[in-house]
């Protein structure tokens, strides 16, 4: 994809799928700001952006508090001018059974993934509108589609981040800003890495293609969304799964 000097935001992008989004735009010519919690993962990511040839910015942020998430946006304005493209993919696990976990895991799952979500969605909205055109990609997760066992607060928070995906949509088509959502399977990440022989064996089998899925997978359906060969979408969830979810 062709994103030469688009401005584009990933939030969580110090690591896993996020780190790869943030590659990606590097390598397709956007401008980047990689946003994360970890200054020193942050800087890291740039260096490697730049080191292919890619520009990029940090911006320390937890997007969980409104603060940060539009002092992220205003930050990327004041630098760039205008901000094309964000994705939103900052996102944490807290697991476990419903009967046992903590208030203070729902509540830390749910602020990050899906408050973190909207405090983002909301900061950009004047700037995008003003603009009148703009980018906004949501990574949800095909858990938020079929549920999971030990993941309630997870799950619903990646349900909720489907119905701000279709909301948003529909508020901002007018003013040519498009909003979708991306649904990963099970991804090659350091959670993953982590699964024995009998539990990837398992996944397996719930997999069509028969193999989980790399961030390299995520990362190009992110680049194309926010091309303009993606104009004429929006509001929709995309799962890049493998075919293991058919809806």
């Amino acid at each position: 994809m062709n994103l030469k000097d688009k401005v584009v935001i990933v939030t969580g992008s110090t690591k896993g799928i996020g780190k790869e989004i943030a590659l990606e735009f590097g390598r397709c010519g956007a401008k980047v700001v990689v946003s994360g919690r970890n200054e020193d993962r942050a800087n890291e990511v740039c260096e490697e952006i730049r080191a292919a040839g890619g520009e990029a910015t940090a911006v320390i942020a937890d997007v969980s508090k409104m603060e940060d998430a539009q002092t992220l946006i205003d930050k990327t304005a004041e630098t760039y001018g205008r901000i094309d493209v964000l994705v939103n993919n900052a996102g944490i696990t807290r697991d476990n059974l419903i009967m046992r976990m903590k208030e203070e895991d729902w509540n830390t799952v749910v602020d990050i993934n899906l408050k973190g979500t909207f405090n983002c969605v909301k900061s950009i909205t004047r700037l995008m509108m003003k603009q009148r055109g703009g980018k906004i990609i949501n990574i949800t997760s095909v858990v938020g589609q079929i549920g999971n066992a030990g993941q309630v607060n997870y799950s619903a928070s990646k349900a909720g981040i489907i119905g701000l995906t279709k909301s948003v949509a529909k508020e901002l088509a007018t003013r040519g800003i498009t909003c979708n959502a991306i649904a990963p399977g099970f991804i090659e990440t350091d959670m993953t890495d982590v699964l024995d022989e009998k539990t990837r064996e398992g996944l397996l089998t719930q997999i069509p293609l028969n193999r989980l899925g790399s961030v390299s997978d995520i990362a190009r359906v992110t680049t194309f969304l926010a091309s303009d060969a993606a104009d004429y979408i929006t509001g929709q969830t995309i799962n890049v799964d493998g075919g293991m979810v058919m809806i």
